[in-house]
């Protein structure tokens, strides 16, 4: 649905430089550190920056080459964008008519008033939460077929980003629709993506299911003669994918938690969160 090949954008303090491959009718997450590339991999996939190197295509198309028709079925939520502040909720209902054919003025109007999203207020009077939970009803609002959300539980509390996360689950009950969500809360990803990159610097550091990395990764807590042990395993460069030495020892990454607690039953292994996980594959040394 979204392929990135190879793209580079250089700035004069930052280099984005990376793949990914968005498949239709998945959820998958973009994870990382403020700085770390999300919102300049966004901008590059929606065309707002000129890359340097590489191609991005959107339903098998050049990004650069999508016709208005093809946009029509994008669903875009970004910090920075939005409607004026000075429009009343309802005026936005004859505004998206006119942009979308496939504009769902019901569906609209049901989503608002089900998340408590008042209609004749102003933009500018309404709550974070509140704009937060109409940007992406509106992205919703004329049957996309990619939503690409940017941050868009940012700044919300526990309850409302609950509501946000519960928009998405409902868009996703269409058959191959796809989202690609970004976030540097990982506890919001953890229950809703299928699949998850981890960026850091620009670049691209993991990869992987959602479901195995809950499942089979762990964080290794490991003194100086246990790391020394697992280091002289065979299986130890497949196993392990870094290291970061700590003043007990060293804290490792592995992929397959049940082979460490098989065949090491010594050393203290967790079953860690994605946050854990960023820390040690940012600062760790990798194998």
């Amino acid at each position: 649905m979204i392929e990135i090949s190879n793209i580079k954008k250089n700035y004069q303090n930052f280099r984005l430089e990376c793949s990914l491959n968005i498949a239709p009718g998945r959820i998958t997450g973009i994870i990382g550190a403020n700085g770390a590339g999300k919102s300049t991999l966004f901008k590059a996939i929606l065309g707002l920056i000129n890359l340097d190197e590489g191609q991005i295509k959107i339903f098998g198309k050049d990004s650069r080459k999508l016709d208005v028709h093809d946009k029509e079925k994008l669903g875009v939520v970004l910090a920075e964008s939005g409607f004026s502040e000075y429009l009343k909720v309802k005026a936005l209902v004859p505004i998206l008519k006119n942009m979308y054919p496939d504009f769902d003025k019901d569906m609209f109007l049901n989503k608002c008033n089900n998340f408590n999203i008042p209609l004749n207020k102003m933009i500018k009077d309404l709550s974070t939460g509140t704009k937060a939970k109409l940007k992406v009803i509106v992205a919703i609002s004329h049957n996309a077929e990619i939503l690409i959300l940017d941050e868009p539980t940012a700044g919300l509390d526990v309850i409302t980003r609950n509501e946000v996360l519960d928009i998405i689950r409902t868009y996703m009950e269409e058959e191959m629709r796809t989202v690609i969500i970004s976030s540097h809360i990982s506890s919001d990803l953890e229950n809703l993506c299928d699949d998850i990159y981890m960026i850091n610097d620009g670049k691209i550091i993991l990869h992987e299911d959602m479901y195995k990395l809950l499942d089979l990764y762990g964080v290794i807590k490991a003194n100086e003669e246990q790391y020394e042990n697992l280091k002289s395993d065979t299986n130890y460069k497949n196993i392990i994918l870094c290291c970061e030495k700590e003043k007990y020892g060293y804290k490792c990454i592995t992929n397959d938690r049940k082979y460490i607690v098989d065949n090491y039953p010594e050393i203290v292994i967790e079953k860690g969160n994605i946050d854990e996980l960023i820390m040690v594959l940012v600062k760790g040394e990798k194998i």
